[in-house]
């Protein structure tokens, strides 16, 4: 009991506030993107999905360490946004927001991109021939009918977030109430050989991780008995 009455909820807070704040950022960003990729037939697609994919294949620490580059001093992006805007990318909060816009971007991206694909044709063109424009479909006509995969994509996205280790950790660092993050803390605690606030701090992120993932099964479950 002692050790539950000791246990620090600000790396839990933090790992929320972050996933939603990357969710709501990638989901504006995907959003038009996926729609994008979905539609066209363009010979640059294959680069444009390699790239958005890029992140799910790429061992952390690769994609961590040009990420602190990147965002660093060091280079002409980091100099610019501390020189013209007074914004620092690497070791508070903002930086990790970047960061994690980076390594979620697929987790948002390819389960609205197969939503959008698995839209009948026809139902798209008969909206074109109505006269709606390619915006007013994506609303109206396209968005409303790929909810299992909006969902997916959001929930995929905000569990992986609140997950990630390897490259929060090295554009971030380990700042109390800035980044330090649960999946830090809880490495941290296995560092100095901490097991059981290690194992308190993971159980509660598998805990929390399984009744997303169940939730979001027992959604798109319903959903399709809903549409047989």
């Amino acid at each position: 009991m002692n050790y539950l009455n000791t246990l620090e909820i600000e790396p839990f807070i933090l790992s929320f506030k972050l996933a939603l704040t990357t969710t709501i950022i990638l989901f504006i960003i995907a959003l038009p993107l996926a729609w994008y990729l979905s539609q066209t037939k363009s010979k640059i697609k294959p680069v444009i999905e390699a790239l958005t994919a890029l992140p799910i294949v790429l061992p952390p620490s690769v994609l961590g360490f040009y990420l602190l580059y990147t965002l660093s001093l060091n280079s002409p992006v980091g100099s610019f946004f501390d020189e013209y805007l007074g914004i620092k990318l690497v070791f508070n909060f903002t930086g990790l927001v970047v960061a994690s816009c980076f390594y979620s971007l697929p987790f948002m991206v390819q389960p609205m991109q197969s939503g959008f694909e698995s839209l009948n044709k026809n139902m798209l063109e008969a909206s074109y021939i109505s006269g709606k424009s390619k915006f007013r479909t994506l609303f109206s006509v396209a968005l409303p009918n790929i909810k299992p995969a909006l969902l997916t994509a959001i929930i995929i996205t905000f569990a992986h977030t609140v997950g990630e280790f390897g490259v929060v950790l090295m554009v971030g660092g380990s700042i109390p109430n800035e980044t330090k993050v649960a999946s830090v803390a809880i490495y941290e605690y296995v560092e100095i050989l901490d097991y059981t606030n290690a194992h308190i701090y993971s159980a509660i992120m598998l805990i929390m991780s399984f009744i997303v993932l169940f939730g979001v099964y027992v959604f798109n479950a319903k959903q399709k008995k809903t549409f047989i």
